[in-house]
């Protein structure tokens, strides 16, 4: 499934070559950057209320006391 997105991107891309004047005239209409803005901001949201790794807290832990002990 995920090949057969690869070539729908693939085939939506131009054919003439790459110049200057692709970044400056490439746009987005605004609730195409509203759709992106709201998606990634769930994407986010979600990724937060996860909980942190117990190996996370432990490394975040001896970073921690080797901070206070250097100090």
């Amino acid at each position: 499934m995920t090949s057969d997105k690869g070539n729908k991107l693939a085939r939506a891309l131009p054919r003439t070559p790459l110049n200057d004047e692709l970044g400056t005239s490439a746009t987005l209409d605004s609730s195409s950057q509203k759709r992106i803005g709201d998606q990634l901001r769930a994407m986010y949201d979600e990724l937060m209320q996860q909980p942190v790794p117990d190996r996370f807290k432990e490394l975040l832990d001896q970073l921690d006391k080797k901070k206070d002990g250097s100090q």
